[in-house]
Parts: structure tokens; C-alpha cells; sequence
């Protein structure tokens, strides 16, 4: 139960719901238990006017409710039998129908209730997954954590909606069902009730496994739900490798062990149910057999009136306390998902603005100061002891291997990673004391993996912009070189986007990302390896657009390919970290054997092939 503590926000939040729906909860079942009560005034009213019996027992008024002795004397003036019975039945009538109508606000109350705090939950998580830096996303699969705003978010919502209700109904029903039965036969309660500390101990045992095979469920359930998640993403790879067959038996695999654990926790559930529906059954029995006796004996006060409301009431308790199990499941279900969740919202991103941040204008200047960093998750070192220093305006080319490092540079300049060692300042600012929302909004990225919405073509590139113009949006798609392609598409700019653009081929998704990026008009421009997918031609093309586009910018060109249509102030060669060489085109050229060299005449060759 300490996993759900931290739900107290939330319940004080809709406090007046949740007072609400707990009074309704209360009057519900006040007025439920009045019923018993009549029918015992009828039954021995009946006895006694029609001598039925020659046991003598003795009505006390102080053992009914104020108002069913108020309503008794309503009914007891100088009405026959027949009456009695008659206006007894519709009074009772009307206890159900005031029953009813108090159940539907509680569930109006309670239940909606649970639908606020749910849809609260689930913003408070996908917020967080919006603050979470980039190594957590690459510890952390995606079926997991859709696992955890769904199906753990759902659960907990189980909890603060049906399981507190029946949690209320079964403490008010007990308690006004025991109370007006020690009202009425102090002896009869006892022997009724002998079998409610045996449930008890069987309820404190059997959560404890409901609570670990529903923890071990959870943990299946995420592994399947990952499965099934790279399945379909990767559909298209799976199909050219012809591994159907074998990733099939990855998820069945994974759903066999889901399907096992579900299964002992529904056999724990198919025995732990009817065993309370039998206690239940044996307090009924109990009532029967010694009240029965007691009514034969004439001990006790013990009348007919008086085994009639009680079996009413065993059996008014027969819901509620078989209810105790379900409720002990749903709690149990919802602590082992809130654990989940508090774990999740309990981790503090790495990457956060400093107290002392704030939002900072970028001229343009870039100043990395011996830097060194190692990925966190591989410890692979991707710079060491890195200088550079970029002045606004100027066009930078980033070069080298895979793996040398080039793609860590934007990473660190967007600050999705801090610096182990070192310095990275922009204008001379420490990047830790820019807001990071500054920082990025002021930074034009088109990544190396391109990532396209499922939305429309217009909407995937204003994305970073979400209110420019058309106008904006076709200028963007004009210097990425796309334009043509979308007026050529069957709805243009309104076309759908499949999801991670699988209907645009690779060159059409890079162009977007492109233009993406180019309608933010920053003074700083980061494009990582962005023409890997497009043809010499369409090249050419984007390179002559984008020469007056950055003009004024600063840009850094993350690349494998030598672009001879831009003119670079310096072009950077990185390996293992480190720059291996830094000058002009012309000055890289005069370097015998040098990395840069060999790099312009193995691309020159492959295109006079």
C-alpha cells in the first residue's frame, strides 16, 4: 500500500468528489440495511395478529433504526393486516428505489473520479517521458514504457475508482449490518460472524501471492508488448530476411510466458473466490440452523422476524465480503503498477536546466574547450580532449570514419548529453547556464536517423514551427528540393504521412527533415550526414538552395561526402575522437596521403564511374 501513498495528490485534488461519493456510498447502504428491519416488524406483526406461533417474544422498539421506528408507527395505526403487509412492501420499495439513486451518484462521483485522476497520471507520465535525456530512451525499451502510461496507468485507475468504492461500500455495509444485528440478537451475531476470521487469515496469505504473480504478469506483459512493438516496425526487414518463422516463435515464446502466469493467478483467483462465497455460505447456514433452534426453544428472544432480517443480512454481506478478494486483487494489481510508475517518475533526468539558466540570444559563436566523452551505456569514447572554435558565419564541414565521433558533436551542442571533461560554450556562455528550451529552439537540426510523424507532409514540416505560414511551408519545401515531388502527390501538402514516413522513400524523408529544419530560420544550422539518401542530381540541387539560405548562419555539415558546390571556411577531419586534420579544401588537398585527400578522389572516382 506505500506504492499508492503518493496517489494522496490526486484524491485531494478531487476531494470533494471523492467526499462526496463516499457519503453516497454511506447512505446507499443506510438505506439498504433498513430493509431487513421492516421485514422483521412484518413478519412478526403478521405472527402475532394471525397467531401463527405460541412462543412468546417481545417487541422492542429501541432494537430498529430512529427512522424505521418512526415509519412503524406510521404504518401500526389501526390498519388490518393486509395493510400492513401492503404499505410495509411499497415503504420497502422506496428504501431500494432511495438505494439506487444514491448508488448512481456514487458511481457519478467515485468512478468519474478515477477518470480525472487517470487522465492526470497519464499526462504527469508522458510529461516526464518530455523530460527524460536521451540515455534513459537507450536503456529502456519502447514497449515498456508504452506498457507504462497503458496498461499500469489503467490499472491504478482500477484502484482509485471501483476498488475505492468497494472499499467504502464494504466498511459501511459491515459496519451497519454488525451494528444493527447486535441490536438485535447479541448471540445469534456471534455464532453468524464465527467464520469472518477465518477469511481474514485466508485474505492476508493469498494477497501476498496475488500481489507477486501480478508483479511477474506485469513484467511478461512489457516483454510481450516490446515484442510485438519491433515486429511491427521492423515488418519490412523482417519480411526481407524471410524470419517470420522465427520471430514468431520469439512471441510466442514471450506470450506462453505471460500465459502461464496469468493462469496461476487465475487459478489462486478460482480458488480464493468460492472459498468466501462458501464462509459466506456457512454464516447463512449458521443463522438457519441456530436461530431455528433458538426460535424452537423460545431462548433468546429469538423470533421469526428476527432469522428473516438475519439471513437478509448474511446475504446483504455476501457481496461486499466476497468483494474483499476482488478488492484485495485490484489493490494489490495497482500497488505493483504504481510501484512501476513511482520508479519510473522517481528517476531525475541527467540533462536539466541549472538554477542559475536562463534564455540567452545565439549570435553563432561555438567554442568547444578540450572536451572528452564517453557514452554512459557502451562507455565508448567518442571525443577526447576535442577543441573547436566556430565564429558566427562561418561553414563548418565535419568529416571522418563511422564512429569517429561527428555525430557526438551535435549531440553535445543540442545538450542531449553533458560533457564528462571540458567546456562547450556558445558566445562565450556555458551552455549549462542556457535554458535548454532556449538552447534548442535557437539550434536548426535535421538529424542522421530521420523520424517523420504520422501526419500530413504540411504538419511534419512546420512541426518545429507549428503556426507558420503556407507560405513558409512551401519555401522550406523549395530549398530542400521537394517542392515539385509534393505538388506531384495525390493530395499535395495535405498528404498522410505513414507512420515513420514508411510511404515516402528515404531521399523524400531526408528532404523533409530538411526542410523541417530550414523553416525555423536559426543562426545556428546542424545537418548530420541529411544527403545520404538522395541522388548527385537532387544534390546538387539542395546544395546551390542552401548556399544563400546559410549565408548569414553558422552551419556545421556533418558529412561522409565532399560537397564541392559549398563552399566551406574550414572543413574538420575527426578519428577516434580526435581531429586529424583541420584546414581548407584546398589546404586538405596539399596534405600528401592525407585522410580528406583520399576521401575526394575515392568520391571523385565513383562519379566519373
Amino acid at each position: 500500500m506505500r506504492h499508492l501513498s503518493v496517489l494522496g495528490k490526486y484524491f485531494w485534488k478531487y476531494r470533494l468528489r471523492l467526499s462526496a461519493g463516499i457519503l453516497f456510498v454511506v447512505l446507499s447502504n443506510y438505506f439498504s440495511v433498513l430493509s431487513p428491519q421492516l421485514m422483521r416488524f412484518i413478519i412478526n406483526y403478521v405472527d402475532k395478529a394471525l397467531s401463527l406461533t405460541k412462543h412468546d417474544f417481545v417487541e422492542n422498539a429501541g432494537e430498529y433504526d430512529v427512522l424505521v421506528q418512526k415509519v412503524i408507527r406510521w404504518i401500526d395505526q389501526e390498519r388490518t393486516v393486509a395493510q400492513v403487509v401492503v404499505v410495509g412492501s411499497l415503504v420497502i420499495l422506496g428504501l431500494a428505489l432511495l438505494r439506487s439513486f444514491f448508488m448512481f451518484l456514487m458511481r457519478q462521483t467515485i468512478i468519474v473520479m478515477s477518470r480525472h485522476i487517470e487522465y492526470d497520471q497519464k499526462n504527469e507520465v508522458y510529461a516526464k517521458y518530455q523530460q527524460l535525456d536521451t540515455s534513459f530512451f537507450k536503456q529502456h525499451r519502447v514497449g515498456d514504457l508504452m506498457n507504462r502510461i497503458a496498461e499500469d496507468v489503467s490499472r491504478v485507475r482500477i484502484f482509485t475508482g471501483p476498488a475505492i468504492m468497494y472499499i467504502v461500500n464494504l466498511v459501511s455495509v459491515i459496519a451497519l449490518s454488525v451494528f444493527f444485528m447486535l441490536q438485535s440478537s447479541k448471540e445469534l451475531t456471534f455464532y453468524v460472524l464465527i467464520p469472518l476470521p477465518l477469511l481474514a487469515i485466508i485474505i492476508y496469505f493469498v494477497n501476498n501471492t496475488i500481489h507477486k504473480k501480478s508483479e511477474r504478469i506485469q513484467e511478461a506483459l512489457s516483454d510481450l508488448t516490446t515484442n510485438a512493438q519491433e515486429s511491427y516496425s521492423g515488418i519490412r526487414v523482417i519480411k526481407s530476411f524471410v524470419q517470420e518463422k522465427n520471430m514468431f516463435e520469439f512471441f510466442r515464446i514471450n506470450a506462453e510466458t505471460y500465459r502461464k502466469n496469468a493462469i496461476s493467478l487465475a487459478k489462486t483467483e478460482a480458488v480464493y473466490f468460492p472459498s468466501i462465497n462458501l464462509l459466506i455460505g456457512i454464516s447463512t447456514l449458521l443463522t438457519i440452523m441456530i436461530g431455528g433452534l433458538y426460535y424452537i426453544n423460545n431462548e433468546h428472544n429469538i423470533s421469526l422476524g428476527t432469522i428473516v432480517e438475519f439471513v437478509v443480512y448474511v446475504n446483504m454481506l455476501t457481496f461486499p465480503v466476497s468483494a474483499i478478494g476482488l478488492t484485495a486483487s485490484m489493490v494489490q494489481r495497482a500497488a505493483a503498477s504504481q510501484k512501476r510508475l513511482n520508479e519510473f517518475l522517481d528517476i531525475q533526468p541527467e540533462i536539466q536546466d541549472s538554477p542559475d539558466a536562463k534564455d540567452v540570444k545565439l549570435e553563432g559563436n561555438i567554442d568547444f574547450n578540450n572536451v572528452t566523452f564517453t557514452y554512459p551505456d557502451t562507455g565508448i569514447v567518442a571525443l577526447k580532449n576535442f577543441d573547436l572554435h566556430i565564429k558566427k558565419g562561418e561553414k563548418v564541414a565535419i568529416t571522418g570514419r563511422t564512429g569517429s565521433g561527428k555525430t557526438t558533436v551535435a549531440q553535445l551542442l543540442l545538450r542531449m548529453y553533458n560533457a564528462q571533461e571540458g567546456s562547450i560554450q556558445f558566445d562565450s556562455i556555458p551552455i549549462e547556464q542556457i535554458r535548454l528550451a532556449s538552447l534548442r529552439n535557437q539550434i536548426s537540426y535535421v538529424p542522421q536517423d530521420v523520424f517523420l510523424f504520422s501526419d500530413t507532409v504540411e504538419n511534419n514540416i512546420r512541426f518545429g514551427i507549428p503556426h507558420a505560414s503556407k507560405e513558409a511551408v512551401r519555401e522550406a519545401a523549395k530549398i530542400a528540393g521537394l517542392e515539385k515531388e509534393i505538388e506531384g502527390f495525390a493530395n499535395g501538402y495535405d498528404t498522410m504521412i505513414g507512420e515513420r514516413g514508411v510511404t515516402l522513400s528515404g531521399g523524400q524523408k531526408q528532404r523533409i527533415s530538411i526542410a523541417r529544419a530550414i523553416i525555423k530560420d536559426t543562426a545556428i544550422v546542424i545537418f548530420d550526414d541529411c544527403l545520404s539518401a538522395v541522388d548527385a542530381k537532387t544534390e546538387k540541387e539542395i546544395m546551390s538552395r542552401l548556399n544563400p539560405y546559410l549565408e548569414d548562419k553558422t552551419a556545421i555539415i556533418i558529412t561522409h561526402r565532399v560537397f564541392s558546390l559549398l563552399q566551406f571556411d574550414r572543413i574538420i577531419v575527426l578519428d577516434e575522437g580526435a581531429i586529424v586534420e583541420q584546414g581548407t579544401h584546398e589546404e586538405l588537398m596539399r596534405i600528401p596521403d592525407g585522410f580528406y585527400a583520399r576521401l575526394y578522389a575515392r568520391q571523385q572516382e565513383g562519379r566519373e564511374e
